[in-house]
């Protein structure tokens, strides 16, 4: 027993630690290498033959691990291990745990068919549909979701039977059953199937071996609450309430807060008072604080809102202050974790919590200001006042902002120009976002001076503001700069890529210069990020139309009509697009829809019955026509219009009631009075000769007043040649054959002719009579202007020579009736009768043009 038991040595007595250096070369593994029987035995099957009864010791003479050696054993330690004993077999192989007991038994073959398997393959498969729908459910498909909360409901049934077949009942998977239907419950709400939904939490709140089913009453009283059934809803989050101990604080609040939105949803503002005076008293947020304000607004209690407002205000925000992501030091380590953590995943929380909290402040302040004092500028200074004794001094600032553009709101501009110049001394961000304002409103004062001053004070004070680049690009946009303009409102995209209002002006910028590919690029990009901006969508589509591509200007429009189905602009444009390509039922479509959405359009309303008599149904054209004369009375043409459609459809006592009617709201009317001789003469009505004579009148006292303006002309045209030469000289009559006929040629032409517009009944137009015989005329029509022998002006005719030099000028006019001619001198306002067509001498008529 002792012989590997070694005693220290008396000489080492007093060293406790020493032979630990010792070295035995029999366990040295560095001249393994050179091993040659090792080296054998592992490149050939040498070392895997069964031991021998003798010793196998190595070159190096280092034992084999439970070996025979000098007829003892040798023990795997250097003391022997539990179950070793002397009586051992000899040769036998080491077991001294006693578990030589021969190869493991082959794995039994699962059995596919055994009831138990099937149950768990079942199983296993209602656990994926479940997954699979909650998956769809946050991917946004929620067919897709619901129809697999319903195939794993149906296959949860199956299994709970073939459970209770093959085991006992309380051996089911309640937890199962449990997910299953409350996620079937969750998918029904989804979609909006709330009895299915209600119905479903109904089976799990009444099986009472589910625990804590009662908390699914909040979720039904959410159901309620989105069916407007208020009622059951408050009825549901109090029995939700009463089930979840006090332990469960926070559970508690949300639920007193759904309470308190429900009642000030039913108008019962004192309960709901009460309910968020529980929670800001027990556990104070902003939602709650928000809401106590608006419902002390709701009563009028001016009081109890400024104290609702201190306590909004004094709300914790329970994040980490900005200093904390600044780096003390120059340690690359510390910069490195900031520099990680300044925008990671916490960061932005405290950010957009920080934001909210901002936005309820604000929201707050602008609400309660006008009410909680006599004037809403007081208001305004007092929550200025309690914001900045508290956490959020920079919001007084922008309540200062805030409060002139309420001014702006009052279209009380000086006062928010005044309030807006008080922050001309603050720091640079809020001179900055006050300049910017006041540029804005210079702006829509038309003042593009102050405007460009601020908008320079703006971009000075923060050059990094996309707002005041737009602005200054704006006052250079509207001195017509184009080209400097699109550089601010490029340096603005530059600074803030998102900034739409920059990209839109840079587009319209484009336009003017008349770079349309740019500028489709530009509102393309706008597009991408504003896709149902009806503004983009217009400007694209006119883009389109400048480019001379009416198809694509007509989807763009289309696409702006699926927008915004009741904008008659974009109706009427589309209509005139498709009335440009020649299709006039489409165009009629369109023009139709957009007078229906706004009958005011005079434009459209002239086309739909232009339209109309196209088509030969006058009939429908005449409201169309009635409508414009509404909306333009003094218009007389549209009128006309009318009872021109009366005639056309034969209806000729209506058309001529409406022209007596137009004749007397407009008595010096030609046209009228010209269509009324007309349909007088075709009907023989007596008033024909009234009518005519009333045309004859005017369009005497039409053409004097042309000849007087003409002859003041021609009187100041050619002064020197009547005072040097004589009335029977030549320089007389080339002056008055020259520079007056020159001078009276375009009078001529603006006189009316057989060309123009004139309706009638027969194929012979009012006043075209036959021409007198022998009259050598330039021009045939209603009326010729002629020189006039001074003899027709003169009662004495005899006493003149009637081969007069052709001093006056008259005009020749015709007398349908009688076919007479007369001659009215634009000089003396004299009349003078000719005679018939038959004996009119021509020798007496001198013609002024040739």
């Amino acid at each position: 027993m002792m012989q590997n038991v070694h005693l220290a040595p008396e000489t080492d007595e007093d060293d406790l630690y020493s032979g630990y250096n010792d070295y035995n070369p029999t366990y040295d593994t560095e001249e393994l290498e050179n091993d040659t029987a090792f080296q054998q035995a592992v490149r050939t099957s040498h070392g895997r033959r069964p031991p021998s009864k003798t010793s196998l010791a190595s070159s190096m003479g280092r034992p084999m691990t439970g070996a025979i050696q000098d007829g003892v054993t040798r023990p795997m330690t250097a003391v022997r291990a539990a179950g070793f004993t002397k009586g051992a077999l000899r040769g036998s192989a080491f077991d001294p745990l006693g578990q030589s007991w021969g190869p493991a038994p082959p794995l039994e073959a699962r059995n596919e068919d055994s009831p138990e398997e099937k149950i768990r393959q079942l199983e296993k498969k209602v656990n994926e549909l479940v997954e699979e729908s909650c998956i769809a459910n946050s991917c946004g498909d929620l067919k897709l979701a619901l129809e697999k909360a319903k195939d794993a409901g149906r296959k949860e049934r199956v299994l709970v039977r073939q459970r209770e077949q093959v085991t006992r009942p309380e051996n089911i998977n309640l937890d199962l059953t449990y997910s299953v239907l409350f996620n079937l419950a969750s998918q029904y709400s989804a979609n909006e199937m709330y009895a299915e939904a209600l119905n479903t939490y109904q089976v799990i709140v009444k099986n009472k071996m589910f625990s804590n089913a009662g908390r699914l009453k909040v979720n039904m009283g959410n159901i309620y609450l989105k069916q407007r059934n208020y009622s059951k809803a408050i009825k549901f989050y109090r029995m939700a309430l009463d089930q979840i101990p006090s332990v469960h604080k926070e559970m508690r609040i949300k639920i007193m807060q759904n309470i308190g939105v429900t009642f000030i949803k039913t108008g019962q503002y004192s309960d709901a008072i009460s309910s968020f005076e529980h929670i800001m008293s027990m556990a104070p947020n902003l939602k709650a604080g928000f809401n106590l304000i608006l419902s002390y607004f709701a009563i009028g209690d001016r009081e109890k809102m400024k104290k609702s407002f201190q306590k909004l205000i004094a709300v914790p925000l329970e994040i980490d202050e900005d200093d904390k992501y600044i780096s003390p030091s120059d340690d690359p380590h510390t910069n490195l974790v900031i520099e990680a953590i300044k925008n990671d995943h916490l960061r932005q929380m405290e950010r957009e919590r920080k934001a909210m909290a901002e936005k309820y402040i604000m929201t707050a302040a602008k609400l309660i200001a006008p009410v909680i004092e006599t004037s809403f500028a007081v208001g305004y200074d007092w929550c200025v006042e309690v914001v900045k004794a508290s956490q959020y001094v920079e919001l007084a600032n922008d309540l200062e902002i805030n409060k002139a553009i309420t001014y702006l709101r009052q279209k009380d501009f000086n006062q928010a120009v005044e309030t807006l110049k008080m922050f001309e001394k603050k720091d640079s961000r809020v001179k900055s976002a006050a300049a910017t304002n006041l540029s804005f409103l210079y702006y829509l004062e038309n003042e593009f001076a102050q405007a460009s001053s601020y908008a320079d004070l703006a971009v000075n004070s923060d050059r990094y503001n996309p707002s005041a680049l737009t602005n200054k690009g704006n006052t250079v946009f509207a001195n017509g700069d184009y080209e400097k303009a699109a550089e601010f409102y490029k340096e603005a995209l530059r600074n803030d890529c998102s900034c739409t209002e920059a990209l839109y002006n840079i587009g319209l910028t484009y336009k003017k210069l008349n770079r349309l590919d740019e500028a489709l690029d530009c509102f393309l990009k706008l597009h991408a990020i504003l896709r149902n901006s009806a503004q983009v969508l217009y400007q694209i589509a006119n883009v389109y139309e400048l480019m001379e591509d009416p198809s694509q200007a007509m989807e763009w429009l289309m696409q702006l009509i699926s927008v915004v189905p009741t904008d008659s602009r974009a109706l009427s444009k589309l209509g005139g697009l498709y009335d440009s390509e020649g299709d006039k039922s489409q165009a009629f479509q369109y023009y139709y829809e957009s007078y229906r959405y706004f009958p005011s359009n005079i434009e459209v309303i002239e086309w739909l019955g232009a339209y109309y008599i196209d088509t030969q149904f006058c009939e429908k054209a005449i409201q169309y026509f009635e409508r414009a004369s509404l909306i333009q009375p003094t218009q007389v043409k549209w009128q006309l219009m009318v009872a021109s459609c009366f005639r056309r459809s034969g209806n000729y006592q209506k058309a001529l009631d409406t022209y007596k009617d137009i004749h007397r709201k407009f008595p010096e009317n030609v046209e009228c009075l010209r269509f009324l001789v007309r349909l007088c003469t075709d009907i023989g009505l007596k008033e024909v000769q009234e009518y005519a004579t009333k045309l004859k009148r005017l369009e005497k006292m039409k053409e004097i007043r042309e000849q007087r303006i003409k002859s003041g002309r021609d009187s100041s045209g050619c002064p020197r040649g009547r005072r040097d030469g004589s009335a029977g000289s030549d320089s007389g009559q080339n002056c008055s054959a020259g520079s007056k006929g020159e001078r009276l040629s375009a009078q001529l032409r603006a006189l009316p002719g057989t060309d123009e517009p004139y309706e009638s009944s027969s194929n012979k137009e009012p006043g075209e009579c036959p021409w007198p015989v022998g009259l050598p005329g330039w021009r045939r029509g209603r009326h010729v202007l002629l020189g006039v022998s001074r003899s027709f002006c003169n009662t004495d005719k005899a006493s003149r020579d009637l081969g007069g030099i052709p001093a006056h000028f008259g005009l020749l006019t015709v007398d349908s009736e009688s076919n007479r001619f007369y001659i009215c001198c634009f000089s003396c306002s004299s009349n003078v009768t000719i005679c018939s067509e038959t004996q009119t001498p021509s020798m007496w008529i001198r013609l002024a043009l040739k």
